[in-house]
C-alpha cells in the first residue's frame, strides 16, 4: 500500500491524475478529512475539495511505478 499527500491544482492536473489512477489494476482513493472517494470516478473527485492537500491511498503491492507517474502531484508543506 502506499499513502501520498497530493495537490490538484487545476483542471488539467485533476485530468491526468484521473487517468493515471484510471489505467491502474489496483483500488486508489482520494480522502480529505472523514471523507474518501475513489480516484477512478470523475464524479467522485470533483465533489472533493481540490483547493487543499488530498490524501492518496493506493492499494498495490509494489508502488514504484504508480510514485513515478504521480511524483508531480506529490504535497510537500514548505
Amino acid at each position: 500500500m502506499l499513502e501520498k499527500t497530493i495537490i490538484l491544482r487545476d483542471f488539467a492536473s485533476v485530468r491526468e491524475f484521473f487517468g493515471i489512477a484510471a489505467s491502474e489494476p489496483y483500488d486508489i482513493e482520494l480522502s480529505l478529512g472523514k471523507k474518501t472517494v475513489n480516484a477512478k470516478n470523475a464524479d467522485e473527485v470533483f465533489a472533493l475539495d481540490l483547493t487543499k492537500p488530498l490524501l492518496m491511498t493506493a492499494h498495490c503491492e509494489t508502488c514504484g511505478e504508480l510514485l513515478k507517474k504521480i511524483r508531480h502531484f506529490i504535497y510537500e508543506d514548505k
